[in-house]
């Protein structure tokens, strides 16, 4: 009875926080209300006895994708544009696909609540933390492995292109040696 009070209250949240994200205009308050859906996300997955996804939830998205999301949008430096009149359909749209997603909810409140209640065996570590790195280290190690280089690749790349953005200054360092020394720059 607690955990269902638990899951619709986080329930709730997410789609609140939703709502603030798509009804905010400034993007960085609707990459703060996305951090909210994250957040109640996660709760849910630990009402729903998931420690490790839970926890994976508030790692990767709440923290390392949307500070790449923040960044972008500090980088793009968006500023408050006025709104176009010319996309007015898409209200009607918008709204015509919410009522369709509303009633497919309701759909499968009433096909939830009409399913059998089968217990479920306690005994089983589906989803726990031992029971996946236990996998991810036995039986998926070479994909592990292989995902791990991969990240590798990423971050040396990464490191490769902030490098060339600051190369003139770097020439400009070789040629004030050069000319210190009175050679020539080398044609390459």
């Amino acid at each position: 009875m607690v955990t269902t009070a638990l899951f619709f209250t986080f329930a709730g949240l997410a789609i609140a926080c939703a709502i603030s994200m798509v009804y905010h205009r400034n993007p960085l308050y609707s990459a703060i209300s996305l951090v909210g859906v994250f957040i109640s996300l996660s709760c849910i997955y630990l009402t729903l006895a998931a420690p490790f996804i839970a926890a994976v939830q508030i790692l990767i998205y709440a923290g390392a994708i949307m500070v790449l999301v923040v960044f972008v949008i500090m980088l793009l430096n968006l500023d408050d544009e006025p709104t176009a009149n010319r996309l007015k359909y898409l209200w009607a749209l918008g709204g015509g696909l919410g009522v369709l997603l509303l009633a497919q909810t309701f759909f499968i409140f009433y096909a939830v609540m009409r399913a059998p209640n089968v217990p479920s065996d306690q005994t089983l570590t589906a989803g726990k933390t031992m029971s996946i790195g236990q996998a991810m280290y036995t039986e998926y190690l070479l994909p592990v492995e292989i995902v791990g280089i991969l990240l590798l690749m990423a971050i040396i790349g990464s490191v490769i292109l902030v490098r060339r953005l600051n190369q003139p200054k770097l020439e400009l360092v070789v040629d004030n040696e050069l000319e210190l020394r009175h050679e020539e720059k080398p044609l390459i």
